[in-house]
Parts: structure tokens; C-alpha cells; sequence
């Protein structure tokens, strides 16, 4: 390709632009490469999906849009692929891969689902967009910035890597206000230019690093959040990677720098002061004031009040305040606001032990918050551990365990880590051959272990496909299996479900 070539590609900035007859391939047949290759074909381009793996009725669908898919292995350069001139790579292909280094070398232009959304993002109305990333609390925040926003009157959308992707959003006939846009690390690591209103990068720690190759590559993906961030950069006090990210980054003339934390905040800071979520950031005279904005109590009614979860409120806030969102709005929201199911959810009880769900915990950063909202866990912990290392979390976390159940096919770091840091805690390991065994093996080794007020908390800092399908599928057996040992304890315990966790015991955040 030449680089005339690339000089027209890199014109097209808007959907009302020429994008008629140019050659792409999307590679990866997921949610996000079905909605890129719908896309090109609805702005005139020649598409073709090439991918390791097929989809027979998204396949169908294609062909009916004119659209080739062919399904090959990773070795394999597909001639459409070689011809290229424009390539849309899923989020979840490596930088290693073959593909992305054969783009490379033939000079192809190469782009994510997010870059090629922010050009066409005006095909009803150009919407403002909030970006949101961290190693943990990325879908609530998200979830929880667009509830803000809609009850402040605004139509919003949560997108990106929260499971709708953004060209869905930016193709919606009525078109949007505001778009509140879930960045993993994988996205973030080829986003192009991008010129968000605000962002945020709720925290950091290590995940991904086989990914990534390493720490540093990590958090320079991370990083790349706050990069031509317009209104406000929003950071994690707490945190004192956010806070250099922010000072690093290249932000537009008059962008703050926003922070929130769980303490009394300081100038341009969301923080929490005697019950009070506190804003004295988006105020005139906020060096002597602050708004309230709500109270620990209204979180504690939407399942918010652990420390994990005040954070992620915090952060919210300051995006939505940004944008103009009224305190009376953002109570209203936190009012009303419910979590997801696998997010510290209250499964049931068993006698006088409760059962957590937080199968969302799927690195130690996040299960680090879920173990600190409990006082006496049994723990059920392990899976795909994707390079990190748990051994800090288990001695953080060793007083308040009785006992860990060690799932998955990374056991032995797991184990290990005890061995070293806890080596009076009981510990079982379940080495379950059929893998819709091992969550109700899991289950009943961890109630032999708990006592009545106790709570068996599966927060597992570990990625979930080594033995069930997603952490939704691994969150689903764990509580089948709380309801097989309810039926089996006569039911006189039972819970629907859908409850939320209160404040088990462990600390408020305060």
C-alpha cells in the first residue's frame, strides 16, 4: 500500500466522507468485529472477516451483506487479507500475532473498533464521549456514570467493553448525548487519536502481563486514557499510578485534573467527609464549600458502601459532574442504581454462613476489594492467573481467612503463595476431572470449613475460560451449587439471589 494510501485513510474523519469501495478486512468474528464489518459495508467499503474461528449465524448474516468470511489458521494469509488497505483488528488479538505483524510489514493501515467508531461518530450526532479504564471497577463505573447521566436528563449509552460495541452506539437512528465508553487494556493498546470529553483510570495493578509482555507495557496502555482528554482527568488519590498518569499525559489547554478518594477531599476532589459524598471540584467557590452529593447510607441501600464500591461512585460523580449533572441527580441515581449479577452478590445461606458471588473478580486488584468488605471468609480462590502473581494478596488478606478452596489450572502458584505467607489457614485443593464438578466440589469443601457468621466469598483474581465458559458461567455454578446445599439443608435458609451484600463486618468506606 502506499503512502498516498495511508495519507487518505487518515482523512477519513467523518462518516459523511468517501469511504466508498476501499478494501478491508476485520479480523475476528466476536461482537466488535460483526458490528466493524456491518459497519464498513453500511459505508460503501469492500469487506471481507477473516478469522481462526467461524460463527455460523453471524457467518449468514454477513453473506447476506455481501460480505466474505474465511476461517484459517493464524499462519495462513488469506489473499484479501495481503490486499488490504485497511484493517480493523479485534481487541483481542495479540500485538504478536501473525496477522498484526504481517499488517505491519506490509505497511497496512491498521485500526481498532474505537478508532473507526470516533471517526464515523457523526453519522446522527457527534455525542460526547467518557472514557473509563482501571484494573478493577471499569463496568460499574461505566454502568454507574451513564445511570448519573440519564438521570440528569441526558440520553446515554454505556458501550465499548462493557459488551455493546460503539459502532452500535454511533449508528443508533436517534443518536446520543453522551456516551460513557469501557476501555480494556486490549483497546486501549492500539487507540488511535481519540479527543474524549473527560476520562478516568480508577486504579492499577498488574493484570494481563502475559498480554502485554510485562508491567510497564501495561500501564503505558493504561495510560492512554487520558491522552487528549478535553474537560476533566479524573484520577484515583489513593492511587499514585493515576495521579502520574495524568501529570504525563498530553491533555488539551484547560483540562483538570480531577481526583477522588474515600477521605476528606481537597481542592478539585471528590472524597467522602463525616457519611457525606463530598464534591469540591465542580463548584465556584470550591475552596471554601463542597456539595453533598449523597450519603453513605444511599449506598449502602444500592449494595455501594464497601470501599471498592465508594471508589467507583466517586468516580462516577466526577464524570458526571463534568458534563453538568446536578447533585440532586447523582443521589437520585445512586439511589436507584443496582449491581450487576457476580458482583459481590448475596447468593444465599447455609447455616448462618452466607455465600458471595463475585466471580467478576478476575485479577488480585479486584478480589483485594471484595476480600477487604468481610470480616472471617472462607475463600474460594484460583483460575487462570494470566502472569500475576497472588502471593501479596494472600499475605495482605491472611487474618481474616479460616479457610481456601483452590480452584482452576494454576493451583500450584496458589498454592504455593500459601505454603509461604499462610501456612496455618486450611486449604483444599479441587482437582475436579469434569469441570461442571468443580464449583459444587468447591462449594461443599468450603462449608465443611465455615462456622455460622462466616461467609464463603468466591472472588476468585483469576480469569475464568480455563474451566468454565466466562466469569458469568463460573458465577452461575457457584450459585447452582449454594442452592444444592440449601435444598439439601432442608431450604430454611434460602435466598432468591438477588440481594446485594451488606456491610459484612469489614470496613465502610469512610
Amino acid at each position: 500500500m502506499s503512502r498516498d494510501a495511508a495519507r487518505d485513510l487518515d482523512a477519513l474523519t467523518s462518516w459523511h466522507h468517501d469511504w466508498s469501495g476501499i478494501r478491508a478486512v476485520v479480523l475476528g468474528l466476536g461482537v466488535t468485529g460483526f458490528a466493524a464489518a456491518d459497519t464498513l459495508v453500511e459505508l460503501g467499503a469492500h469487506v471481507t472477516v477473516v478469522a481462526e474461528r467461524g460463527d455460523a449465524e453471524r457467518e449468514r448474516i454477513l453473506t447476506v451483506l455481501g460480505v466474505e468470511t474465511v476461517v484459517v489458521d493464524a499462519a495462513e494469509t488469506p489473499q484479501a487479507l495481503a490486499d488490504a488497505e485497511l484493517v480493523i483488528a479485534s481487541p483481542g488479538l495479540r500485538p504478536t500475532h501473525p496477522w498484526l505483524l504481517g499488517a505491519a510489514e506490509r505497511g497496512q493501515t491498521v485500526w481498532g473498533d474505537v478508532e473507526l467508531a470516533w471517526r464515523v461518530r457523526d453519522k446522527v450526532r457527534a455525542a460526547e464521549w467518557l472514557l473509563v479504564t482501571g484494573t478493577n471497577g471499569k463496568t460499574t463505573t461505566t454502568q454507574l456514570a451513564a445511570h448519573m447521566l440519564q438521570a440528569g436528563g441526558l440520553r446515554v449509552a454505556p458501550v465499548g467493553n462493557i459488551g455493546t460495541p460503539v459502532l452500535d452506539a454511533v449508528r443508533d437512528p436517534a443518536g446520543f448525548d453522551v456516551l460513557v465508553v469501557e476501555l480494556s487494556s486490549f483497546q486501549l493498546h492500539s487507540l488511535g487519536e481519540v479527543w474524549p470529553h473527560s476520562a478516568v483510570c480508577l486504579n492499577l495493578d498488574d493484570d494481563h502481563l502475559d498480554w502485554h509482555g510485562g508491567a510497564q507495557a501495561y500501564r503505558d496502555a493504561k495510560a492512554k486514557v487520558y491522552r487528549n482528554a478535553r474537560v476533566a482527568a479524573v484520577y484515583n488519590v489513593a492511587d499514585p499510578a493515576t495521579m502520574a498518569m495524568v501529570e504525563e499525559a498530553e491533555v488539551v489547554e484547560g483540562c483538570r485534573a480531577i481526583g477522588f478518594g474515600l477521605g476528606m477531599p481537597g481542592l478539585s476532589e471528590l472524597g467522602i467527609v463525616e457519611g457525606i459524598v463530598a464534591d469540591r471540584a465542580f463548584l465556584d467557590d470550591r475552596h471554601s464549600q463542597a456539595l453533598e452529593l449523597a450519603t453513605l447510607d444511599d449506598l449502602e441501600v444500592a449494595g455501594l458502601a464497601t470501599p471498592h464500591m465508594a471508589q467507583n461512585v466517586l468516580a462516577a460523580a466526577a464524570l458526571a459532574r463534568a458534563v453538568g449533572v446536578e447533585p440532586t441527580a447523582i443521589r437520585e441515581a445512586i439511589r436507584s442504581f443496582r449491581l450487576d449479577h457476580h458482583r459481590t452478590e448475596l447468593v444465599g445461606e447455609v447455616g448462618g454462613v452466607r455465600f458471595v458471588d463475585d466471580s467478576k473478580a478476575t485479577n488480585p486488584h479486584a478480589a483485594n476489594g471484595s476480600l477487604q468488605a468481610f470480616g472471617s471468609v472462607v475463600w474460594i480462590v484460583g483460575g487462570l492467573l494470566k502472569g500475576v502473581d497472588v502471593a501479596p494478596l494472600v499475605e495482605r488478606h491472611v487474618g481474616r481467612l479460616r479457610a481456601a478452596v483452590v480452584i482452576g489450572v494454576d493451583r500450584a502458584p496458589v498454592v504455593a503463595a500459601f505454603a509461604r505467607h499462610a501456612p496455618g489457614i486450611p486449604l483444599v485443593e479441587v482437582d475436579e476431572p469434569d469441570t461442571g464438578d468443580v464449583m459444587r466440589t468447591a462449594v461443599t469443601a468450603a462449608l465443611a470449613h465455615a462456622s455460622s457468621g462466616d461467609t464463603v466469598l468466591l472472588a476468585p483474581a483469576a480469569a475464568s475460560m480455563d474451566q468454565f465458559d466466562s466469569y458469568a458461567d463460573r458465577g452461575l455454578r457457584f450459585q447452582q451449587a449454594v442452592r444444592d446445599e440449601q435444598q439439601r439443608e432442608g431450604g430454611a435458609h434460602g435466598h432468591d439471589g438477588g440481594g446485594r451484600t451488606p456491610d459484612a463486618g469489614g470496613p465502610r468506606a469512610r
